[in-house]
């Protein structure tokens, strides 16, 4: 006997669980032909290998596009305010957020990108300062200013915190609210024209549904080939070391160099990382961390920006990964134009954990209202995939 759900929710890491609470939490959607039945399809309860989990945990308004920015904003009054949301019987989940700002460095070629996008941060209500090569160096005297013109550094608004609270504090809630999860895998999508109208499992189950959302993360594309979809996201991994630095770092933020290298404090010690080019990204779900890439790419590039990290000591790795976007490394969000149940929320290229608050408010207001309410998230459809449209982001890392 085949069940049904309103909503069948494919994949239960921190993007479906948003988008799971967000639901259960609408008022009138109980009056759903099901009932308001939520179900997240998850094959991995333990969470141990998703991205989520595996993530460096982050949270900032430095972006170049408002849409990006406007997401980000409200996702740090969310995790302020994480308690409001999502406590269960006095419960607040321990997120640990700390912000302690980005610290963006740019070269003098790189300068006016930075100020442009700094005008427009401010705009829109961020708080972070601009400040030339002698203001940095007085700030942060451990850092090297040689090659860098300026940096925008976040006063407030900004830092990071820990991804598996966040999760599980979603999660948690969502099913206190109603949604049900179930240990098991989506192998395949029954369609018939412009509608998803059956979920396959693993087990052998079938469960029919008014809505799909694909929040599968680094098997995004191929649950969307299940119901006939192209989505040009694939598994890249992303190498993070946890170092020892015995020289203190006061005040230290998380610094992004100018040539992507990135590093912040965690406890009593540091992790940084960076983006391998294009040449050397390949689609990877291995857990396997790649200890040479710290040696020959990364820790030179360290040391050069901050002298103290010439001598450190790597006490600890992990690999993980982003559902990267190859098309423009934004999001893909909303339903596919040609099946229309079947929400897109995928291709967050490492910004899933910092954007899930406002996305899975948005998807809930697509799903329950058939719009975007609060915050208009049209511009990241996968309309801009077919018309050849890339939303140029500037400030990826």
């Amino acid at each position: 006997m085949t069940q049904s759900y309103d909503v069948v929710i494919v994949g239960g890491a921190v993007m479906g669980s948003s988008t799971a609470y967000w639901l259960t939490a609408r008022q009138g959607f109980a009056n759903q032909p099901n009932g308001g039945r939520v179900l997240v399809v998850e094959k991995d309860p333990t969470y141990t290998y998703c991205a989520t989990t595996r993530s460096a945990g982050s949270i900032r308004q430095q972006f170049s596009t408002p849409e990006n920015i406007a997401i980000s904003l409200f996702g740090i009054d969310f995790l302020r305010r994480v308690g409001d949301f999502l406590a269960v019987d006095g419960d607040v989940p321990a997120i640990g957020l700390k912000e302690k700002g980005y610290l963006f460095l740019a070269s003098e070629a790189g300068r006016p990108i930075l100020e442009k996008n700094h005008r427009l941060q401010i705009d829109m209500g961020a708080d972070n300062v601009l400040l030339d090569a002698p203001a940095l160096q007085a700030r942060f005297p451990w850092l090297s200013t040689e090659g860098i013109a300026a940096g925008c550094l976040g006063l407030s608004m900004e830092g990071w915190l820990d991804p598996q609270q966040l999760l599980q504090g979603f999660r948690r809630k969502a099913r206190a609210q109603g949604a049900e999860y179930r240990n098991d895998e989506v192998v395949g999508l029954e369609r018939q024209g412009d509608r998803v109208t059956a979920v396959q499992l693993r087990d052998g189950g079938r469960i029919g549904c008014g809505m799909v959302v694909n929040a599968s993360g680094l098997f995004g594309s191929e649950v969307a080939a299940m119901a006939g979809i192209d989505l040009p996201v694939r598994p890249k991994k992303r190498n993070v070391f946890v170092v020892d630095c015995r020289e203190p770092l006061p005040n230290c933020p998380l610094v992004i160099d100018k040539t992507g290298a990135w590093f912040r404090p965690e406890g009593a010690f540091y992790v940084c990382g960076i983006q391998p080019d294009e040449a050397n990204d390949p689609d990877s779900r291995s857990p396997e961390v790649d200890h040479s890439f710290f040696e020959e790419t990364l820790w030179p590039l360290l040391a050069e920006r901050i002298p103290a990290l010439e001598s450190i000591k790597v006490v600890n790795a992990w690999a993980g990964h982003y559902d990267y976007n190859l098309f423009d490394q934004n999001a893909v969000l909303g339903p596919h134009p040609e099946v229309r149940n079947f929400l897109l929320c995928n291709g967050f290229s490492g910004h899933g954990l910092q954007q899930s608050p406002a996305v899975g408010r948005a998807l809930s207001e697509l799903i329950a209202e058939g719009r975007y309410v609060t915050l208009d998230l049209s511009r990241f459809g996968y309309e801009r995939i077919a018309r050849n449209e890339p939303i140029v982001e500037e400030n990826v890392v």
